[in-house]
């Protein structure tokens, strides 16, 4: 198949494919005797397996180093789960700073509540955010 319909069946665009060829995810293709790309299904099924990895949140460098591991006829499970495992930790750390973050917010809006605009008199500064004042 052409590039245009790789591109179609897996979801993705014409320039993504030609990226991922250019850094080594996806092989360089067999060409027709005219000079255009010839894809098998081999091509468009490891394009759908990138595609579902990025939605995982997997970089493409992870990605390849999984790929890597098939490519040389090894079991990727054991890799993926950590790679899936350091990114649920991250995600997990993220979460909780978003928790302190939102506890501020409340207290910052509480605390707007009960100012007086009339006394925020700093031409530089908002009473609600700098209790100093």
């Amino acid at each position: 198949m052409k590039i245009g319909e790789l591109a179609e069946t897996a979801a993705v665009s014409t320039k993504t494919i030609r990226y991922y060829e250019s850094i080594g995810l996806l092989a360089e293709p067999a060409r027709t005797p005219s000079g255009y790309r010839d894809y098998d299904e081999v091509a468009a099924e490891r394009l759908r397996f990138i595609r579902d990895a990025q939605a995982t949140g997997l970089s493409l460098a992870e990605i390849q180093s999984v790929l890597e591991l098939k490519d040389r006829g090894h079991n990727s499970c054991a890799h993926t789960r950590s790679l899936l495992e350091r990114h649920l930790a991250d995600l997990d750390d993220q979460i909780a700073r978003l928790v302190d973050a939102r506890a501020e917010l409340v207290l910052l809006a509480e605390r707007a509540g009960s100012l007086d605009p009339s006394g925020c008199t700093d031409p530089n500064r908002c009473q609600v955010i700098d209790s100093s004042l």
